[in-house]
C-alpha cells in the first residue's frame, strides 16, 4: 500500500502536469487568436495635404485603413478624414505610383465622399500586384483642389 508521502507525490506530480497543459493550451489558442491569417495583409495611410504632388496648403488630414485578401483578391476599407477646404468631390486609390509620383486612378470610390466612410472592391491581379508592392495611394479631391487635396501612399501595416 503505498505511504502517504507517495500519493502526496503523486498528487503534486499530476497536478503539475495538468497545469503545463493547460497553460500550453491557453498560450496557443491565445496566440492563435491574436495573429492575422496569412492570406489578409493590413494597409495603412495618414492623408495631408503635404503628401500631395504639388503640396498644397489645406490644414485637411484624414486616415484610411485598408484589408486585402490576397486569395479573394477582395479590397475592404475605411476613410476618415476632417478639416477640407470644402465638400470632397471625389475620393480614390491611384497607381501605380512611387511617393511622389502621380498616377491615374486605379480604384475610384463610391459618391458621396464623405468622413467616416467604408468601401469594397475585387481588385484584378495588376491592381493586386501594385497595391502589394506599395505603389497605390489614396487621395480625397476638392473643389478648391481638384487634382487632390490630401494624400497618402498605402503601406502594408506591421
Amino acid at each position: 500500500m503505498p505511504t502517504r508521502r507517495t500519493l502526496h507525490r503523486r498528487a503534486v506530480g499530476g497536478l503539475t502536469v495538468a497545469i503545463a497543459t493547460l497553460t500550453l493550451v491557453l498560450v496557443l489558442s491565445g496566440c492563435g487568436a491574436t495573429m492575422q491569417p496569412s492570406n489578409m495583409v493590413a494597409f495603412t495611410t495618414q492623408l495631408r495635404a503635404a503628401n500631395e504632388v504639388p503640396p498644397n496648403a489645406s490644414n485637411g488630414g484624414g486616415s484610411v485603413d485598408a484589408a486585402f485578401n490576397k486569395d479573394t483578391l477582395l479590397l475592404r476599407w475605411k476613410v476618415n478624414y476632417t478639416g477640407l477646404t470644402g465638400n470632397a468631390t471625389a475620393g480614390h486609390f491611384h497607381g501605380p505610383a512611387a511617393v511622389g509620383a502621380n498616377s491615374g486612378v486605379a480604384l475610384g470610390w463610391a459618391n458621396p465622399v464623405t468622413t467616416a466612410m467604408e468601401g469594397s472592391a475585387t481588385l484584378t491581379a495588376a491592381q493586386a500586384a501594385d497595391l502589394m508592392a506599395g505603389k497605390w495611394y489614396a487621395n480625397i479631391h476638392t473643389a478648391a483642389n481638384p487634382g487632390g487635396e490630401v494624400r497618402g501612399q498605402m503601406t502594408i501595416r506591421n
